[in-house]
Parts: structure tokens; C-alpha cells; sequence
């Protein structure tokens, strides 16, 4: 049987996809600028109209700049993508996740909130997903028993990385999000694979679920 097949949209250098991945989906990846370290096969194109037809399922991770508290430091205009995209992946009929920072909650419906510290990682980095079918249940506790050491400086011992801007120390920045292939500019854009394959597992129950019902 062949893999159920994922599309990574706003794929960046594919933290989410190398997770996705692990979980069992054959992954490709969309991102309107070119990103030569995706480990899997990229398509650059715009997310909002590249074709959707052939996935069985669909991860996007809209720019998250506008949603940042970082908006509040700059006069830049960032666009607001959540709805726009959420809008294309509701007509495949397809099961979805749509990612994002906190700041985005009030914009996404009955998102799951995933941290670092809840699969081992020494990287808080909060993040919000929105799942259809929905998952409510994260797989344990925030469990925040160190303060994160400074953005641009690599951490002490007892401190969580920053992995944001000058992440200070790509080396031990790949080795808290659990990424080997990206440079220091793409982690400060990722999220950890262990996310994903969370995620993603339930993703592929649904995806069995959905194409059962079909061949019924």
C-alpha cells in the first residue's frame, strides 16, 4: 500500500514535514521562496494558488510575522493568511492542520498548543494548532523547569534555548529542536519535528478513516 501523501504549504525549510514524515506521510513541500536544504520534494510556487488536488492530507503554516507580539516593534505590514488559507483546505474535503504563534489564537478554532518541554526538548517554543478533525489532548504538561537563556546567546546548563533571530549557537540550537539540516536563519522559522509527528499521527487515522469511508 502506498503512503498517504501530505502537502507541506508555507513549507520553509521543512521542520514540519520531516515530522509529518516520521509519522508515515509521503511529504512535499510548497514555500514561495526557494529553500535548498527541504528534504523532501519542493514545489516554489504561491500557497494560495498552487493546485490541491492528489494530497490526502495538508499542513500550513501561514507567515506569523502580523500575528507576533514583533508586530507591535514595527511599522511593516504583514499579511494575515490564517482565513485565506483555511478557506482552501475546507473544499478538499481533506483532513488539515494550520499552524501558527500564540498571538494567532483568537484567529484559529480550537487550536491544540504544543511546547518543547512536552516531548524532552530543551526549547520551550509554543506553538498553536488548528486540526481537523480536531485533536484536544497534548501528549503531557508544559513542564517549564528552567528560564530561556537570552536571544543571540547560546544557553547555560540549566537554561532553555531561544531559538529566534541570532539564535546564539546554531549547533546547540539544532540539537534543542532536534533539526540537523538547517542553518541558523532557517531554525529560527521551524518548528520541531516532534510536533508534527505528534500530530501526525493522528492526521493518518484520519486519513485511513476518510478513505474508508469512501471506498464503502
Amino acid at each position: 500500500m502506498n503512503k498517504p501523501r501530505l502537502l507541506d504549504l508555507f513549507c520553509k525549510a521543512g521542520g514540519a514535514s520531516v515530522g509529518y514524515a516520521r509519522a508515515g506521510f509521503e511529504v512535499e513541500g510548497v514555500d514561495i521562496e526557494p529553500q535548498p536544504h527541504y528534504p523532501f520534494k519542493f514545489h516554489q510556487a504561491d500557497a494560495l494558488t498552487f493546485p490541491l488536488e492528489g494530497f490526502d492530507a495538508y499542513h500550513a503554516s501561514p507567515p506569523c510575522q502580523s500575528y507576533s507580539i514583533c508586530q507591535n516593534f514595527t511599522k511593516h505590514e504583514y499579511p494575515r493568511l490564517i482565513n485565506a488559507i483555511r478557506s482552501r483546505l475546507i473544499l478538499t474535503g481533506m483532513p488539515f492542520v494550520i499552524e501558527n504563534v500564540m498571538g494567532a489564537r483568537k484567529y484559529m478554532q480550537d487550536p491544540l498548543m504544543l511546547c518543547g518541554t512536552m516531548f524532552g526538548l530543551r526549547t520551550i517554543r509554543h506553538r498553536l494548532f488548528e486540526t481537523h478533525p480536531p485533536i484536544y489532548f497534548p501528549p503531557a504538561a508544559c513542564a517549564h523547569q528552567y528560564r530561556t537563556a537570552k536571544q543571540g546567546r547560546a544557553p547555560k546548563e540549566n537554561e532553555y534555548h531561544c531559538v529566534v533571530g541570532n539564535c546564539g549557537g546554531a549547533a546547540s540550537a539544532r540539537k534543542a529542536m532536534d533539526i540537523d539540516w538547517m542553518n541558523r536563519n532557517e531554525l529560527s522559522q521551524a518548528i520541531p519535528p516532534a510536533y508534527t509527528e505528534y500530530i501526525g499521527k493522528y492526521l493518518m487515522e484520519a486519513v485511513r478513516n476518510s478513505h474508508s469511508q469512501r471506498n464503502r
